[in-house]
């Protein structure tokens, strides 16, 4: 599990607004995507359509979806070209990585949002921007990276809330309301996908005491990897493994973890996608974590759910058929990859050169009344699905790239056969 949670009473940590650190930092900032993320070239689209509701006197929400974590760093890329600085609500536990991270975080306008529980003081902070009007706001609606660029999860509430909320306190000041740009991010990759991740492959491969399994196509490798590591989990979490489907079996395991969490830990509210259930999760465990009062044991029970906890949310974000034992778009064989090792590891490495294409899609209206009617909040459920029309656009300019196997070794020559001389015949000349 990766060092996200910290046992520390959480304190909100405010945006440093400086225009001019902003651009200060933004000269520095594609040479840091490319040292740091291997991102070499970048290209925006469509940003006329939110200069536009700027100019209109709308307060923007930028949500973005979110397959990787250089996203919030590309969002940089985007302001530079909208010729407007912005706001954006970022995870506490990116704020604790270092004072330097935290130093640059604050100065290009993120603020401190607490995933572990409710955050009233980031929700209020980021309702009064709205509000303001005074800088765009970015929130990455899904929640947590999801490492895969071409398939959306689950959207949660929580933007559309602040939104409506905003929307509700301008209308009473005679304000427009508040918009909603959804913005697809999208990585791709034109290099040989298959030559850049064999390495990674053989390395884990010789973590499980394999030898590297060349023979196999990159996909073939990456289902025995997968279905090694699942094997592990289900041994871990049930003592046996099971039979089937790994894709099912991932999907079982991961809900069944939950549920039984959820059982332990009395929450009756299921509701949501895997994020909004693990959010909830860790509101409830982490608590008298970081009151100090628990025994050793008990502290380790619950450092054992809570990586229950994140390899739920991250077995349940593995999409199907993402990959295929034939052509594939070259930028979906190395986010498998790098998810895969990221997961058994917590470590991954950044393939590349990439380039990132940031679309900007059409303005959608918060109405400051929700209609109660709908399931899903109807403002996220129109960013859902714009979101989601633009990746499949971006995703068919794409062409599948087919492997190209080594050449199986040539037959051997076969060995003359060997001829018996008879020395009993005495040679012609003697």
């Amino acid at each position: 599990m990766q060092n996200i949670i910290f046992l520390e009473r959480y304190e909100f940590v405010p945006p440093v607004e400086s225009d001019w650190w902003v651009y200060f930092l933004r000269k520095l900032l594609r040479g840091f995507l490319r040292k740091t993320y291997n991102i070499h070239t970048y290209e925006c689209r469509h940003v006329e359509r939110m200069r536009k509701s700027i100019d209109d006197g709308y307060s923007v929400l930028i949500a973005p979806n979110h397959p990787r974590v250089s996203d919030p760093i590309v969002m940089g890329l985007l302001t530079g070209e909208l010729g407007h600085n912005v706001l954006t609500m970022a995870s506490w536990h990116l704020f604790k990585e270092s004072w330097y991270h935290t130093f640059i975080l604050r100065r290009l306008g993120a603020f401190s949002v607490y995933r572990e529980g409710a955050d009233r003081q980031s929700v209020n902070f980021a309702i009064d921007t709205l509000v303001a009007g005074r800088r765009p706001l970015v929130i990455f609606p899904e929640g947590a990276c999801s490492r895969h660029c071409d398939v959306l999860t689950d959207l949660m509430d929580g933007p559309g809330f602040i939104a409506r909320q905003a929307s509700k306190r301008r209308e009473k000041e005679g304000k427009k309301p508040v918009v909603v740009h959804p913005v697809a991010v999208r990585y791709t990759y034109d290099g040989d996908p298959y030559k850049a991740v064999a390495p990674d492959l053989a390395r884990l491969e010789r973590a499980f005491s394999w030898e590297p399994q060349t023979h196999l196509t990159t996909a073939r490798r990456l289902k025995k990897l997968g279905e090694a590591i699942l094997a592990v989990k289900e041994v871990e979490y049930l003592g046996h493994t099971r039979e089937g489907n790994p894709f099912d079996r991932v999907e079982r395991l991961a809900m069944e973890t939950l549920a039984e969490l959820e059982d332990k830990w009395g929450i009756k509210d299921r509701s949501g996608g895997v994020v909004s259930r693990v959010k909830n999760l860790r509101s409830v465990i982490l608590p008298a974590m970081i009151e100090g009062t628990l025994s050793e044991a008990e502290l380790a029970a619950r450092w054992r759910d809570l990586g229950k906890c994140y390899y739920a949310q991250q077995m349940a974000h593995y999409p199907r058929k993402y990959i295929s034992d034939g052509p594939n778009l070259p930028e979906r064989v190395l986010e498998t990859v790098e998810r895969l090792e990221e997961d058994f590891t917590d470590k991954a490495m950044n393939h590349g050169p990439m380039h990132v294409t940031i679309e900007v899609g059409e303005a959608v209206m918060v109405d400051s009344q929700r209609d109660r009617s709908a399931q899903q909040d109807p403002a996220m459920a129109q960013v859902a699905e714009q979101l989601q029309a633009m990746l499949d656009a971006l995703i068919a300019e794409r062409t599948p790239v087919a492997e190209v196997m080594p050449e199986p070794p040539a037959a051997p020559v076969p060995m003359p056969e060997a001829v018996t001389i008879d020395s009993r015949v005495e040679p012609a000349n003697s």
